[in-house]
């Protein structure tokens, strides 16, 4: 990740933040994004507890530790039970700059199906082989601190995991990454959906197209970067209180 201030991280994060309430990814207060900050320690940005998405500000986020406790004085409340699933990831994956998570209603309908996203159109082909499967152990919480070392196991070097009967995460080496894999990866549980409810015979190409096509993608020296920035022209238009 290129090396960033805190305060562009503060205005990345929450610009992130206000697309996922634009985007329809959200799940009232529920659910965490986080990013990393640079410097000593393990020390990251995430939303406090309480607040909609379409309400976060940049210096609404609130600094945490890796068991996220806060490392600022702050007015608002966080939720480090929320946290656990996101300071797994972090601790173990120093490249997993930022971590997205989410409770969609087409990410949870795919995270109850056994086989995970299908390789049916050439935006689902992007994840083939590099999504991750999590089973299912209740609530992420404090109170089962060990499932960490096997959502990490489950992760491995994929760019995301379906948590099974749960929901989506993603990582990326920015914010910008990582949400764009996370837009993404719920749109190819969207159209897996729809394909599905047809209740016409689907058709997959054979694994050397699916492969050629993920190459593809994986090849696109961009990984989201355009994408990103005129999502921030966008918010910058429309709602700049997201950087105050």
């Amino acid at each position: 990740m290129t090396l960033q201030t805190e305060q562009a991280l503060r205005e990345e994060l929450a610009a992130a933040y206000r697309l996922y309430a634009q985007f329809g990814l959200t799940d009232m207060v529920y659910t965490h994004l986080s990013v990393r900050l640079p410097g000593e320690g393990h020390r990251f940005l995430v939303n406090p507890y309480g607040f909609l998405f379409e309400e976060i500000t940049a210096s609404m986020l609130v600094v945490v530790d890796s068991e996220g406790h806060p490392q600022q004085e702050t007015p608002f409340p966080v939720n480090p039970a929320g946290f656990v699933i996101h300071s797994a990831v972090h601790r173990a994956h120093p490249d997993a700059a930022c971590v997205m998570h989410s409770h969609t209603l087409a990410g949870m309908a795919i995270a109850a199906q056994k086989d995970g996203i299908l390789p049916l159109n050439q935006i689902n082909m992007e994840f083939y082989g590099r999504i991750g499967f999590h089973p299912y152990e209740g609530i992420a919480a404090e109170d089962n601190m060990s499932e960490r070392e096997r959502l990490v196991r489950d992760l491995g070097d994929h760019m995301g995991l379906i948590l099974q009967n749960h929901g989506l995460l993603t990582v990326g080496s920015s914010v910008a990454q990582a949400f764009y894999r996370m837009y993404y990866l719920e749109q190819a549980c969207r159209i897996q959906l729809a394909a599905q409810s047809t209740g016409a015979a689907l058709h997959c190409p054979s694994e050397a197209e699916i492969l050629r096509a993920r190459r593809q993608f994986e090849t696109d020296p961009d990984q989201g970067q355009m994408i990103w920035k005129a999502l921030r022209r966008k918010l910058d238009r429309e709602q700049p209180d997201y950087q105050n």
